[in-house]
């Protein structure tokens, strides 16, 4: 089966010529970097409003391939896992990771070099580092009340 995103292996850059709030499903899906960090749990400072990343995962991430090992039906297993979507994004862009795709276009910045529509491979968001591949502990080997020993800075 093709890839409706890619013509000849080359993106057609569709994020540049069409808002967030058109794309269709395939496209918006697309615009993932498979980074794995906005499936990092957080911790928000409940005064200043300060959002930090910790490295522990939601149970479903995969260390690994950094993906939900069960995407399409996470919410059978993790009920408050949010659904990103063009008519969200304005309440939810400020958590999302600095380098991700959604968060970036939202406010009008380009895709970086390393997102894989621009380089055609999915494995270049790990080769750039800016992955949380092989870094995250799973949240069932941590205590709630310890998270803040796992804070950590966004790879960038």
């Amino acid at each position: 089966m093709s890839d409706p995103i890619r013509r000849d292996g080359l993106a057609h850059r569709f994020w540049e010529k069409k808002p967030l709030k058109s794309l269709n499903k395939d496209e918006w899906e697309a615009l993932c970097d498979g980074c794995g960090k906005c499936c990092l749990n957080k911790l928000e400072d409940e005064d200043s409003g300060e959002v930090a990343l910790t490295r522990v995962a939601c149970r479903l991430l995969d260390d690994a391939t950094c993906r939900c090992a069960h995407y399409e039906t996470r919410h059978q297993f993790v009920p408050e896992c949010i659904v990103l979507k063009p008519s969200n994004i304005d309440s939810h862009a400020y958590w999302m990771p600095q380098t991700c795709a959604y968060r970036l276009l939202h406010t009008g910045q380009p895709l970086p070099d390393w997102h894989p529509l621009i380089t055609g491979t999915p494995d270049s968001v790990h080769a750039a580092g800016v992955s949380v591949q092989g870094r995250t502990v799973s949240e069932f080997d941590i205590a709630d009340e310890d998270w803040e020993d796992y804070i950590i800075e966004e790879p960038t």
